[in-house]
């Protein structure tokens, strides 16, 4: 099967030819119909991979930390060749799409082969024609809802996380900094609950966007650009300020944070979904006593191996909002037309091009923020979305590896990753 990933070593971003995952218990065997590229998280990997060892060191000081433990523990030789082969081993790529179960695993009953589901996790939920994905990564899709829609479930649940961060309320004021893709699902989410949204963004045609979506008033980070939406809301807000400011920014630059403390009113909440530089003024900060929350990635859930490899559930009186709940929510409320994300598709491009795509994305050569890699089509799929308009195959057959297998006789360890191997020239 193709799969995308790229050598952390070199910076080579290919499109290998690698075995098909096995359907282990706890999860589905799944084939890809679409999976949504991450502009931010994943172009950020691939320009790091393209750093000189002192760069990718400076970007990545976490992983110096756990280099120099490891060093202490195992000395300098055998740490260093612990990080070459790392370093020199191809990464699969991709964290967010829609598909067609194909083979159920015992204690994943609840799902069946042909279902229609959409998928998460960036070790799970790859650019890959087959994925294995834990039972908690993984939601139906209802029908309805178009396969390249359902593929947006994963990027919106971190919107929705960040959302629910920030505790917002009807007839509140937010400012959205960065209206990349996260930024433009929380500005939809944020109309959606009622708030009265205002965003920031470098680009021109990403601030039109929200406003066609809802937001109220949107311009560029310099200081006639936020002078004005200032001056907006603070009509708006009969001189409050902004209750809420999203920080959906990456990079480097100290100025997401800065101008969060102009815009926010006394005791905001500053919520950091995206990674941004957070070099806090400390003056303006404890002056508005502002409340700075930070929101983990899907939701609660997210890096617990119990809940998310062993399927074990936080019960909803304690933990109302799981990331398999945020899945879920947001994948409703695209079904009942309650927010709008195929606006903000820009592209669909076959699995096969992923080089030139990210290439073109890492050039800014390709205008948008919503980008698809889609998968080969079975003559089911085609039936179904002929008979739905267009519409995602809810009920097509799975076919590919394991279809039609059932839930018994699998292996019981732990899914493995399968070994990645080059593609042959020209594929």
């Amino acid at each position: 099967m193709k799969q995308v990933a790229q050598n952390y070593k070199s910076g080579e971003l290919v499109v290998l030819d690698v075995p098909p995952p096995g359907c282990a218990p706890g999860g589905v065997l799944i084939r890809s119909l679409y999976s949504l590229i991450s502009t931010g998280t994943e172009l950020m990997k691939v320009g790091e991979a393209k750093l000189s060892m002192l760069g990718k060191a400076r970007a990545r000081p976490d992983q110096v930390k756990k280099v120099l433990d490891t060093v202490a523990q195992q000395g300098m030789v055998s740490t260093y060749k612990k990080v070459m082969n790392k370093l020199d081993s191809y990464t699969p790529l991709g964290y967010s799409l829609c598909g067609v179960v194909v083979e159920v695993g015992a204690g994943a009953e609840e799902f069946s082969v042909g279902q229609l589901v959409a998928a998460a996790g960036n070790e799970f939920a790859l650019h890959a024609e087959y994925n294995w994905v834990p039972l908690n990564l993984c939601v139906p899709v209802p029908d309805g809802v178009p396969a390249e829609q359902a593929a947006f479930s994963t990027v919106g649940a971190i919107a929705m996380q960040g959302v629910r961060q920030a505790e917002v309320q009807l007839g509140d004021t937010a400012v959205v900094i960065g209206l990349g893709l996260v930024g433009q699902l929380v500005v939809r989410l944020l109309v959606a609950a009622g708030v009265r949204v205002y965003g920031i963004d470098t680009v021109e045609d990403r601030c039109r966007l929200a406003e066609k979506a809802g937001a109220l008033h949107c311009s560029s980070p310099d200081e006639a650009g936020v002078a004005a939406l200032e001056r907006s809301l603070l009509a708006a807000s009969n001189g409050l300020g902004a209750d809420h400011i999203l920080l959906a920014a990456g990079g480097h630059s100290n100025g997401p944070v800065e101008t969060a403390a102009r815009l926010a009113r006394d005791r905001a909440r500053v919520v950091d979904i995206g990674k941004t530089k957070l070099d806090l003024p400390w003056n303006a900060y404890y002056d508005k006593e502002l409340d700075v929350r930070f929101s983990r990635s899907y939701g609660p859930g997210r890096y617990d191996d119990r809940y998310e490899l062993e399927g074990i559930d936080y019960p909803a009186g304690y933990v109302r909002w799981t990331e398999r709940r945020n899945l879920a929510c947001f994948i409703d409320l695209i079904a009942r037309e309650q927010i709008d994300v195929g606006s903000l598709i820009a592209g669909q491009f076959p699995i096969t091009d992923a080089t030139n795509v990210y290439q073109q994305l890492s050039t800014n050569t390709l205008p948008g923020v919503g980008f698809l890699f889609e998968y080969p089509k079975t003559e089911e799929d085609a039936a179904a979305a002929a008979s739905s308009g267009g519409g995602a195959p809810g009920s097509a057959d799975g076919g590919g590896p394991g279809a039609g297998r059932g839930s018994s006789g699998h292996d019981t360890t732990r899914r493995r990753e399968p070994a990645l191997r080059p593609a042959p020239a020209g594929g």
